[in-house]
């Protein structure tokens, strides 16, 4: 009787212990300098968005909180770094529709990991869509008279982007499957150095996520916006009408972005990381991001792995009717 009471005793302790532990390492987190990844280069709607919400998360946490570029490969080489880390949580990713749907959809065979079971997902930020732009110097005022132009020019229409298989790119890929239209893609090695081009006259259009370098570009008049490849018009471009409204029907493509990391993380710290980014977006990130022409969504990482599943089913029957798998 009394061997059998002294188990229930160790049994009962040792539990103790362990909800002890993982309550003080989520309290105690983070313990040491926290990286964000960037799968792209400085200066796009990506890194603009990270760098945002590291500086509130080194004010919140006490600890410094550092975003790292490591461009390349579509997004994949951020992402692998951050699925391949220590589970500790100290490592996330800028997540995105490039990162964990579109680039899955292209390189599945490739990946060194699983972009749904190495990964956790516990804090979404928002949405925000990409936009056509062209140079003021360009005949079409808005997206009706781009196809016009185009359809009357078939292949002679170049538009920039930050990259093959990235969200902007594959965008327009839609767009051309459904306006049926012939453009020709030039990929560039980053938004910016796409977006530049435009401002300077050396490229006729040019897509990318409104945030950062578009939106001020087009508030600027630097460039002429034809339209926003979401559902609604975005509220900082309130005056740009959507690819819909100009004739392209059923057309919606929303980019997101989040917080991603190791699936092995405590869920203690995952829900910690939740909760934080949480109260951040609907306080003093909500006007900055929305600045930016984001849409909030704070949501629960339910809810956020859910969407992940179903842009990566959308997107893998995008990329095979635009034969870009594997490229």
């Amino acid at each position: 009787m009394n061997t059998i009471l002294w188990r229930r005793i160790l049994l009962a302790t040792l539990a103790a212990c362990a909800v002890w532990s993982t309550h003080a390492g989520a309290q105690q987190y983070p313990a040491k300098p926290v990286r964000i990844m960037v799968g792209y280069s400085p200066g796009g709607g990506v890194d603009t968005t990270a760098r945002i919400i590291a500086a509130e998360l080194t004010k919140l946490w006490g600890a410094q909180v550092l975003v790292e570029n490591r461009p390349g490969a579509s997004g994949n080489i951020a992402t692998e770094l951050t699925a391949k880390a220590a589970p500790d949580g100290h490592t996330l990713v800028l997540c995105n529709i490039g990162s964990h749907a579109i680039t899955p959809a292209r390189f599945r065979s490739r990946l060194t990991y699983d972009p749904i079971g190495d990964f956790a997902f516990p804090a979404m930020i928002g949405g925000v869509p990409n936009v056509l732009m062209v140079h003021p110097s360009m005949p079409m005022k808005d997206l009706r008279q781009y196809i016009a132009y185009a359809k009357a020019n078939p292949g002679k229409l170049n538009f920039g982007s930050s990259g093959v298989g990235g969200s902007p790119h594959l965008s327009i890929e839609l767009f051309k499957t459904l306006s049926g239209i012939n453009i020709v893609h030039v990929p560039y090695k980053g938004a910016a150095a796409a977006l530049a081009d435009v401002m300077s006259g050396h490229m006729e259009s040019s897509v990318g996520n409104l945030a950062g370098g578009p939106l001020g570009a087009i508030k600027a008049r630097r460039v002429r916006a034809l339209g926003v490849t979401s559902a609604k018009r975005n509220a900082q471009v309130p005056k740009v009408a959507t690819f819909a409204e100009q004739g392209v029907k059923g057309y919606d493509v929303t980019g997101w972005y989040g917080l991603c990391t190791q699936s092995r993380v405590a869920p203690e710290i995952l829900a910690k990381i939740n909760t934080d980014v949480n109260k951040l977006l609907g306080g003093v990130l909500k006007k900055r991001l929305e600045d930016q022409g984001i849409t909030i969504n704070a949501t629960t990482q339910e809810a956020f792995a859910a969407h992940v599943k179903a842009e990566q089913e959308k997107w893998t029957k995008v990329v095979r009717e635009a034969k870009l798998t594997g490229r």
